[in-house]
C-alpha cells in the first residue's frame, strides 16, 4: 500500500475481491432491494458507491446529491457507464438528482431510501451525519468526521442517537475492515506482544491535486472545490488524510491519546493554491500508562514515502504494512486472504442494515471514529499554535470553522498559523 493511491489499490484488488465477498454475503443477501443514496459526489463519493454496489447484490444507487451540478452529473455518468452487472442496478432518476447547499436535506427528505453515503468534504460530514440520523437512515460516512472541536462534539452525539434508534453507522476507516489489519489486531488481543510500550504512524507522500482558481470563481465556489488546501473544508491533511493512522494506533493501544505535542510547517506549499493549510506535522502523542505514539505526515514531491503504522511491545513488534509480528510469537499473515476491505466496508453495513440491528448485528462506528479524527484534530491545534493540548482541551475547544453562510459569495480564510503566535481556542 505504501506507493498505492486509495483508488489504485481498489482496482488492484477488485478481482481478488469479488469471489470473497460473494461468498461473504451469501447469507445475507435476499431479494429485497437495499436503496442507496449519496451524498457528495466527488471521486470518493463515486467509490463508495461503486464499492456499495459491489458489497451485496441487492444494493441500488437511487437517489444523489452534491452542492455543483456538473459533480453530480460527472458521478453518474461514471456510476452508468461502470460495469454492467452493476451499472443495471444504478437507477437515479432525474427528479432524485439534488444540487446545491441543501440537496443533502431534499435527498433525506424522500423516503426511498435505506442507507446513505456521506462523502462530501469534511467539514459537512457533522451537519450531514446529525440530518441523517435525524431522518432515519442508515450510514456510511467517509473518514475524518468533522475538521473542528465543535463539529465532532456534534458527531457524538448523532452516533448516540443513532444507537437509540438501532441505526447502523461504518465509517470510510477501511483498515477497521480489512483482513490483515483484523488478524493482527486480534494477535495483539491474544498478547502476541506483550504489553504495548510505544506506536509509529506515518502518512508520508508526494503532492495531491490542486483545483486552479477560474475568474467566474467566488470565494466560496473556489474553495469547496479546491478544499484540500482550506482548514475549514478538509481539517489540514493531518485530519483528512493521516486520521487513517492515526485510528490504527487508537485501535491497537485500545483507547485515545491523553495530550499531543507537536510541530510542522509549510515548507513547499506556499502559493495560494493551497489555501491556509501545512505541508508537514510531526507529532507526539502520549497514551494512558506512558504509552507514547509518534506521528508524521506530509504532502511533498521529491521526498521518501512512507504509509504505514507500528506497534511496539514488550515481547514483539507488529508491522502492519508488512502483515507481519516480530519477536517472541513470530506471525505472517496470508495476503492472499484479503478481500478489498473498501467494499468490506459496506458489506458489513448492509449485512448489518438486514440483521435489523440488535446485539448480534447491530454496528455504529460513530464514537470510534469521531475519537481518532479528534486525535488528528488536536495534533493540528497543537501543530498550529506551539502548545501542548490535553485531550479535554480539545474536545471542550471553542474552535468552530464553520462559516457564518453557506451561500456562493465573498469567503475569506484565516491565514496560515504561526506556533507562538496562533492562539489555542
Amino acid at each position: 500500500m505504501t506507493n498505492l493511491t486509495r483508488r489504485e489499490f481498489v482496482k488492484a484488488t477488485a478481482a481478488l475481491s469479488t469471489a470473497a465477498l460473494i461468498s461473504r454475503t451469501a447469507y445475507a443477501a435476499g431479494t429485497d432491494s437495499v436503496r442507496v443514496g449519496v451524498i457528495g459526489c466527488g471521486g470518493r463519493g463515486t467509490g463508495a458507491a461503486i464499492n456499495s454496489l459491489e458489497s451485496d447484490p441487492a444494493t441500488q444507487i437511487v437517489a444523489m446529491a452534491d452542492v455543483f451540478k456538473d459533480r453530480l452529473n460527472s458521478s453518474r455518468a461514471e456510476l452508468t457507464g461502470a460495469d454492467a452487472a452493476l451499472s443495471k442496478r444504478v437507477m437515479v432518476a432525474d427528479n432524485n438528482c439534488y444540487t446545491g447547499f441543501d440537496a443533502y436535506k431534499r435527498l433525506l427528505d424522500q423516503g426511498d431510501v435505506d442507507i446513505v453515503i456521506l462523502a462530501t468534504c469534511p467539514h459537512f460530514r457533522p451537519i450531514h451525519l446529525e440530518a441523517a440520523v435525524n431522518a432515519g437512515k442508515h450510514i456510511f460516512t467517509e473518514k475524518p468526521v468533522g475538521v473542528d472541536p465543535a463539529g465532532i462534539r456534534r458527531v457524538i452525539a448523532a452516533a448516540e442517537l443513532a444507537a437509540t434508534k438501532n441505526l447502523c453507522i461504518v465509517a470510510g476507516t477501511q483498515r477497521r475492515h480489512e483482513a490483515k489489519y483484523l488478524a493482527l489486531m486480534d494477535q495483539i488481543k491474544k498478547g502476541a506482544i506483550g504489553k504495548i510500550t510505544a506506536a509509529y504512524a506515518w502518512w508520508n507522500q508526494g503532492g495531491l491535486w490542486v483545483h486552479a482558481r477560474k475568474p467566474e470563481y467566488s470565494d466560496m465556489e473556489w474553495q469547496i472545490r479546491n478544499w484540500l488546501y482550506f482548514d475549514w473544508l478538509s481539517g489540514d491533511h493531518i485530519v483528512e488524510q493521516h486520521v487513517h493512522n492515526l485510528d490504527v494506533c487508537n485501535w491497537a493501544i485500545g483507547t485515545h491519546p491523553v495530550k499531543a505535542l507537536g510541530i510542522g510547517g509549510r515548507q513547499v506549499r506556499t502559493g495560494p493554491e493551497y489555501g491556509n493549510i501545512f505541508d508537514h506535522f510531526t507529532v507526539e502523542y502520549e497514551y494512558p500508562d506512558g504509552v507514547t505514539m509518534t506521528s508524521m505526515c506530509r504532502q511533498t514531491d521529491g521526498c521518501a514515502q512512507r504509509v504505514d503504522e507500528m506497534v511496539v511491545g514488550t515481547e514483539g513488534v507488529v508491522k502492519f504494512g508488512a502483515g507481519v509480528i516480530e519477536g517472541k510469537n513470530p506471525f505472517k499473515f496470508d495476503a492472499s486472504k484479503s478481500p478489498n476491505p473498501y467494499a468490506v466496508e459496506h458489506t458489513d453495513l448492509v449485512a448489518a442494515f438486514r440483521a435489523g440491528g440488535g446485539k448480534s448485528g447491530y454496528i455504529n462506528e460513530g464514537k470510534q471514529v469521531a475519537e481518532s479524527t479528534l486525535t488528528a484534530i488536536m495534533g493540528r491545534m497543537s501543530a498550529y499554535t506551539g502548545k501542548e493540548v490535553t485531550w479535554d482541551q480539545a474536545l471542550n475547544s471553542k474552535l468552530d470553522l464553520s462559516p457564518p453562510s453557506y451561500a456562493f459569495g465573498d469567503h475569506p480564510f484565516n491565514p496560515v498559523p504561526t506556533p507562538g503566535r496562533t492562539q489555542l481556542l
